[in-house]
């Protein structure tokens, strides 16, 4: 009988215990736990480098060092330099380390303090990384470049280049600009109160500007008037347009060089600097250092190259059956500038000198018309083909919407492009 109650009291006691087990009644808790979830930093890496990882030293290549002497100044092993010798130059040529420029040395946080890293910068974009944990291996890297889209505009002061530079904009920005005028806007005769706004990629590295990117749309206001460029592509390539479809690139350029000034107009009735005697200047004079290049102001064929004692070096170009252009004083001629020679519009045809009658470095460019010389600066040239009519309806989209950011907010997009 006692056995049998013991019995009941065993199973009453361990019922208890499982039911209060399944319900969690108990104070034993038997509910597991949410594991903590602990954030760790992500390293901080340049070069591809976990710098926070290194003690790092930056330094500059001295004239006349070498990736070797430099090597041996960090004390890396004799061994290890000397494998520098059966590197393919195809992967680093040390003969081309300049002097001035950086580098940077990456060193273990510990006791021994050894070398880890070396860092050279070639360029702002291409580097080389020599990885010495592991006997020696070299590997190039590139830094990201950033398309950062801005808006810039001011008002003519002086020159377009100071006054871009006066205003904060990347001057640059200038050389380009002028390129997608080149045609319109006489870029020697800026009037103060001209005006200009521009579109454009800047291109970054870190926070450090390296140059312009593409120009997108921009408006230029020369002597009154509105001259606009949007970029479109027709027939996969792309080129500047104005607001009807019209081509920006006519058949002649303004100018033959870049960022002068003219020093004598076209005359009929000039005292000549040399022969201290009046008589008829049929060009223009653009004064300029000697060596700058001269350009070909429109395409065509070389009819005349030679010197001659007034003009000195010269050479003339037939452009049509109409028009005829002729450069004079060059100091040396463009590279492959024969006559006979073909030559496309912007191809380099000499360089500014003095050679004849000359009394300082300058180029005088002169016009024919139908063999009947004319003023140069009042050549008004015919545009090459416009836009297509197959083309014309998403230009009008993409010019529409190109005119609508230019004439929106200074920086208009924040975000920015990587450029591969």
């Amino acid at each position: 009988m006692i056995r049998k109650v013991l019995l009941i009291i065993v199973i009453v006691a361990l019922s208890i215990i499982a039911v209060d087990l399944f319900t969690g009644t108990s104070g034993v808790n038997t509910s597991k736990k949410e594991p903590k979830i602990v954030e760790v930093p992500s390293p901080i890496l340049e070069y591809g480098i976990p710098v926070d990882s290194f003690n790092i030293v930056e330094g500059q290549i001295r004239w006349g060092q070498t990736i070797g002497n430099l090597l041996t100044g960090l004390n890396i092993r004799n061994e290890i330099i000397n494998k520098l010798a059966l590197v393919n130059p195809d992967t680093f040529n040390s003969k081309k380390v300049k002097a001035g420029n950086r580098y940077k040395v990456f060193y273990t946080k510990d006791t021994v303090n050894a070398v880890a890293y070396l860092v050279y910068g070639h360029s702002p974009i291409d580097f080389y990384i020599f990885d010495f944990r592991d006997s020696l291996r070299i590997y190039p890297f590139q830094k990201e470049v950033r398309a950062v889209r801005k808006i810039d505009e001011a008002q003519i002061k002086s020159s377009l280049w100071e006054t871009m530079k006066s205003s904060g904009i990347n001057p640059v920005l200038a050389l380009d600009l002028s390129d997608v005028f080149a045609w319109t806007v006489d870029f020697f005769g800026l009037f103060p109160g001209d005006k200009f706004r521009v579109m454009y990629d800047e291109l970054m590295i870190d926070s450090t500007s390296i140059g312009i990117g593409t120009i997108h749309a921009a408006w230029f206001e020369h002597r009154g008037e509105m001259n606009y460029a949007f970029r479109f592509e027709q027939d996969s390539v792309a080129s500047y347009w104005d607001e009807k479809g019209n081509s920006l690139r006519k058949s002649f350029l303004k100018a033959p060089l870049r960022f002068s000034r003219i020093s004598s107009r076209y005359s009929g009735s000039r005292m000549h600097p040399v022969l201290k005697i009046y008589r008829p200047h049929t060009g223009v004079d653009y004064a300029a250092p000697a060596g700058t290049p001269v350009v070909a102001i429109g395409d065509g064929v070389v009819i005349e190259k030679g010197y001659n004692h007034a003009a000195g070096n010269f050479v003339k170009i037939r452009h049509n059956s109409v028009y005829t252009t002729g450069y004079n004083h060059f100091s040396r001629f463009g590279k492959g500038v024969e006559k006979g020679a073909r030559v496309k519009q912007g191809d380099v045809i000499g360089y500014v000198g003095s050679t004849g009658y000359a009394t300082g470095p300058h180029l005088d460019l002169r016009f024919w018309m139908n063999g009947k010389a004319i003023d140069p600066l009042k050549v008004k040239s015919p545009p090459v083909e416009p836009i297509k009519a197959e083309n014309l309806s998403r230009f009008t989209i993409a010019r529409d919407s190109l005119l609508s950011l230019l004439d929106s907010t200074k920086v208009i997009v924040p975000d920015t492009l990587s450029i591969k």
